[in-house]
């Protein structure tokens, strides 16, 4: 359970970039692949599995939309935003459902059961 949850800290924070220090000014630069130690491989390889959920999960089309993302958050950011929509699209959908929701009422030709299914 721990390694998903690993998994979607890497899709929600991005990939885990390994960086060195640079002598005593405190300057960090990313670690170049010969640098890299098992740790910050195992680090790197979340990022791989996180795009492969991901981009298995997913249609052909939506796939052109994220072909050329580089890590997984990259690919879920476009994904939420055709899936869920953006801040003001949910509030229109939930604006819209509260009017629907309140202009709810029993109609003449209909019955309580029919209505109680139609709530339900």
């Amino acid at each position: 359970m721990a390694k998903y949850s690993e998994l979607w800290d890497v899709i929600c924070d991005g990939p885990f970039v390994p960086t060195k220090n640079l002598g005593e000014l405190g300057v960090v630069i990313p670690k170049t692949r010969m640098e890299f130690n098992d740790a910050d491989r195992k680090s790197i390889e979340k990022n791989f599995r996180a795009k492969k959920i991901l981009v298995c999960g997913i249609c052909p089309d939506e796939y052109n939309r994220i072909s050329t993302c580089q890590s997984a958050k990259q690919i879920w950011e476009p994904l939420q935003i055709a899936h869920e929509g953006t801040i003001q699209v949910k509030q229109s959908k939930i604006d819209m459902l509260t009017i629907e929701y309140e202009l709810f009422r029993l109609k003449d030709d209909e019955s309580i059961q029919d209505i109680h299914t139609l709530f339900t």
